[in-house]
């Protein structure tokens, strides 16, 4: 009897060591799995708009700064372009308004990511405030998950304004997310801060020539000329609904390689 009763203590004895260690392990565990979400390791859910045109919030303090070389300035820009004219600067993700007599007002842009930038003549075909959004058939094919419309306002991915590139499906067009200005990001569209776009916007009418060069093009050398330009601009209004338009069509009026149409 004795050792039974002794093998039946011992037996408590176990299970209540087994008991209180896993009591004190399970907050352990908990915060490793709180720490391994925090860090990112916990798995998550596929981004509901293409990397190339989601508007997400900055992450860090500083994630929406422009860099200097990239904030809208009136820079030297010697150029045979006719004032008025827009100049691409791809390879180097900067846009130059040709303003005459050597000078021009320099913005920022976020440009077409690897396979889909492009160069070549438009012209701008038409403006919109506050676009909506109808993602291209060739957006919809590669990611069949986007859209069919989006209608313009704050989170819309085209931002406060847009200008359209002859009847191409390519746009100057804003964005809630100043991290991706200077970046390779798009699928070919040129995107400016909201603030520069609603600059620039007011600055072209339909008609306006644009020139977009090639990624290798040799550098643009401009030079500041004042620390900041000194420009009224317009507050981004609140999205006013259009008019029923029909979006531009027909065949691309530049040459594009199939790979740029992907």
């Amino acid at each position: 009897m004795t050792q039974s009763s002794d093998r039946r203590h011992q037996s408590r004895v176990i299970q209540t060591l087994v008991f209180v260690s896993a009591m004190l392990l399970a907050p352990s565990m908990f915060s490793s799995a709180a720490s391994a979400q925090m860090l990112g390791y916990a798995s998550t859910q596929p981004n509901p708009f293409p990397s190339d045109e989601v508007m997400a919030e900055p992450t860090t303090p500083d994630a929406g700064v422009v860099p200097e070389r990239l904030r809208r300035a009136v820079v030297a820009f010697n150029s045979n372009e006719a004032p008025g004219t827009i100049v691409i600067d791809t390879g180097n993700t900067a846009l130059y308004y040709v303003l005459g007599q050597g000078r021009a007002v320099r913005y920022g842009v976020g440009v077409g990511r690897e396979g889909f930038t492009w160069s070549g003549v438009q012209t701008i075909s038409r403006k919109a405030e506050w676009p909506d959004w109808h993602p291209p058939a060739e957006m919809i094919a590669r990611q069949p998950y986007l859209p069919r419309f989006m209608a313009g306002g704050p989170g819309n991915p085209l931002g406060a304004r847009a200008m359209y590139l002859g009847s191409s499906q390519y746009r100057i067009h804003g964005t809630n997310d100043p991290s991706t200005i200077g970046k390779f990001v798009s699928s070919g569209c040129i995107r400016l801060t909201n603030e520069d776009v609603t600059d620039l916007f007011s600055r072209v009418d339909i008609g306006t020539r644009v020139v977009v060069l090639p990624k290798n093009a040799p550098h643009i050398a401009s030079r500041n000329l004042e620390t900041r330009t000194n420009i009224s601009v317009r507050p981004a209004t609140q999205p006013v609904r259009p008019a029923a338009t029909t979006l531009p069509s027909g065949r691309q009026a530049m040459n594009l390689t199939a790979s740029q149409l992907n």
